[in-house]
């Protein structure tokens, strides 16, 4: 079923994947047809429907203008969830938040790579933070090496010397959790959920056990930022396409998100290459998702921009990087983002 929800003066979407943003009309008196006719032939022909054309489909009463709007509608559709239902809430940072519980939204990464394009992301740092990641690090030098640094306010003196660690030793974080979990840190002796991960996929894909959890309450409080993304599961459809599902816990929906979306993207796109699978699904479930007070404006400016079309994602030189060693072997120089149009970066400060 189809559901059509009216929004601000005739502003209409139709819920498919096919991500089409609806404007209405008033309807044309000689067209007999009924509503339910009418939207079996908008459906039909929204296909048609490409960036630059716009198409108009008569349908329940309303001449309905359609035009693709594909490029991170779905991100945008989250904003405005958060400001027209969320709750003012106060937080650990002192700088309180606009925050909604639960929502989910999706991305087919076979329609493009989904990077936030009504602001600039940078995607190399997108990318260098995800092979930190999958390195088992938690030194937030390594990824300064790399010339990202998103995680300094966390790893400063004052932050480390509360948990008893060395300027920029992390803990306990999201490399170590993939790659040692339940280990004595920072001895890599726990359980490497990547190579578990790996294996299960190439010798039992029908597993409903592609699971990596970032979530160890036993240190948890040990670092001063534990995971936000906190489990991520896989599903092979048909055994080739792959799927891919994360919970967050938490979610700075202006700063955070845009870089989780593309983190998240990739990661499924990495996995399905060095397992010779195809992208399907990403799946984004959240728990506590939130615009912080002092970003409204910057979000109110990204909502006023329209959205580009979707880049792809293309793979360089990495036809012999298989299994869990090409997996960790991947760089920077492997990946090529084509056609990624944006408007320019919006600044905001990132709450600690």
């Amino acid at each position: 079923m189809v559901a059509v929800r009216t929004r601000i003066k005739l502003i209409w979407r139709i819920e498919t994947d096919l991500n089409f943003r609806i404007r209405g009309n008033p309807r044309d008196p000689r067209d007999s047809r009924s509503n339910q006719s009418r939207m079996t032939h908008c459906l039909r022909r929204a296909g048609e429907a490409s960036s630059g054309r716009e198409l108009i489909l008569p349908i329940n009463n309303r001449q309905l203008s359609i035009y693709n709007c594909s490029g991170m509608k779905q991100y945008h559709d989250l904003l405005r969830h958060i400001l027209e239902t969320g709750t003012r809430h106060e937080d650990r940072t002192g700088v309180g938040t606009i925050s909604a519980f639960g929502y989910q939204t999706r991305f087919d990464l076979r329609k493009g790579f989904p990077i936030v394009t009504t602001k600039r992301i940078p995607f190399r740092w997108v990318a260098e933070e995800l092979f930190w990641f999958l390195s088992g690090s938690t030194d937030e030098a390594d990824l300064r090496a790399r010339g990202v640094d998103i995680w300094q306010e966390w790893a400063t003196e004052e932050q480390t010397a509360r948990f008893g660690r060395n300027m920029g030793d992390l803990g306990p974080v999201y490399g170590y959790l993939w790659r040692s979990f339940g280990g004595d840190y920072p001895r890599m002796n726990g359980v490497d959920q990547i190579a578990r991960l790996i294996g299960e996929i190439e010798t039992n894909p029908n597993s409903r056990r592609l699971i990596v959890t970032g979530w160890n309450p036993e240190t948890c409080d040990d670092v001063a930022l534990p995971p936000c993304h906190t489990l991520f599961q896989f599903k092979i459809e048909g055994g080739k396409t792959l799927h891919c599902q994360l919970y967050q816990r938490s979610a700075d929906a202006f700063l955070g998100v845009p870089f989780n979306i593309s983190s998240y993207a990739l990661l499924t796109h990495l996995i399905a290459h060095v397992c010779d699978l195809e992208v399907g699904d990403f799946i984004h479930t959240f728990g506590d998702l939130h615009i912080y007070s002092n970003h409204i404006d910057q979000v109110n400016e990204l909502l006023s921009r329209e959205p580009f079309e979707l880049p792809s994602l293309e793979f360089i030189g990495a036809d012999r990087l298989k299994g869990l060693d090409g997996l960790l072997n991947f760089k920077f120089e492997n990946l090529k983002l084509e056609n990624y149009r944006s408007w320019d970066k919006i600044a905001a400060p990132v709450a600690v």
